[in-house]
């Protein structure tokens, strides 16, 4: 449950070495669980056309809504492929992050909307009908959306996308409204009617659990946080370049699904421009190549500094 549930990374064994490469893989993903939600939303309507079932139609809608949810991601995606200009010198990497937020905003209404029409059926007498159908509708919606929420999942650890994430972890609250509504169904052939409402307000509850650990994270990113370890990574990698002798200053950010990093470096006083140059160079190429997700590293040059004199043999008499 805690592996499917907490957002986690395999950076280290899937990362990406271009922020172009690692573009398109995003917004196939968005592509492909589009299609795949699209399909199964549509075999829900047939049902709900079929059965005459209410319920199963605010399942429907819901899972309608989640697709909307989809089309600002590739947005944010293709923005983040455009060059840099005068104005936004750094890009529009960050648009990717924004829409993190807009997914998180959807998931928050999506566990109120669960928790309203889970106290409305405590408190009313509500009767389902045409169960079966509304079983295999209900089936059909938990299985497509988990299948699409591990396809965006899986491939947002793979860039570094969270909000690719975080909109997984929105597909896979569907999954569980639509489980809901499975064991509700159950419920109600077992002669448990409030079964079905007590359930929702359980998956309620799991729904905000995966929503605070999705918005941790793009929270973070967007106040210019890093996971912890990142800068010790830079920090030892650069330090392991021949010809370094010391890092300081290192800094790091994520903008949209790459990283991107600043740090100084002492070298050799005595190395010349040209020398200190490919020492620099060195060290990009060894960052690139060791942390995970890295688009670029500003790195400045600066000399050691000068060993201190060794104590003159007066010194020592006196």
């Amino acid at each position: 449950m805690k592996h499917a549930l907490v957002p986690h990374s395999h950076d280290h064994t899937e990362a990406i070495q271009t922020a172009e490469q690692a573009s398109s893989i995003g917004i196939r993903a968005a592509w492909i669980s589009l299609a795949g939600m699209g399909a199964t939303a549509l075999l829900q309507i047939v049902i709900v056309w079929l059965s005459g079932s209410v319920a199963l139609l605010a399942d429907t809608l819901h899972n309608l809504g989640h697709l909307a949810t989809t089309i600002p991601l590739i947005i944010a995606f293709r923005l983040g492929r455009r060059a840099p200009t005068r104005r936004y010198s750094y890009g529009f990497r960050r648009a990717e992050d924004l829409v993190g937020l807009l997914i998180g905003a959807v998931i928050t209404l999506s566990a109120g909307l669960i928790i309203w029409e889970s106290v409305r059926a405590l408190t009313s007498q509500r009767d389902m009908t045409h169960l079966g159908w509304v079983l295999a509708a209900a089936v059909v919606g938990a299985a497509g959306n988990e299948v699409v929420a591990r396809y965006r999942i899986r491939a947002g650890r793979r860039i570094g996308s969270a909000a690719l994430i975080a909109e997984g972890q929105h597909a896979r609250t569907d999954a569980l409204t639509s489980l809901a509504v499975v064991l509700g169904v159950i419920g109600a052939w077992a002669g448990l009617p409030w079964v079905d409402p007590v359930i929702g307000l359980v998956i309620a509850a799991v729904v905000i659990a995966v929503l605070i650990g999705s918005m941790r994270t793009v929270v973070r990113r967007l106040m210019d946080g890093v996971d912890a370890g990142t800068l010790d990574l830079v920090e030892d990698t650069a330090g392991a370049v021949p010809g370094v002798v010391g890092v300081n200053g290192a800094r790091a950010r994520w903008s949209g699904h790459r990283l991107e990093a600043d740090l100084g470096i002492a070298v050799g006083a005595a190395l010349s421009v040209e020398a200190g140059h490919g020492v620099a160079l060195a060290v990009e190429d060894a960052l690139r190549q060791q942390v995970p997700h890295l688009h670029h590293a500003t790195i400045h040059l600066m000399p050691a500094p000068a060993p201190a004199p060794a104590p003159s043999q007066h010194r020592l008499a006196r």
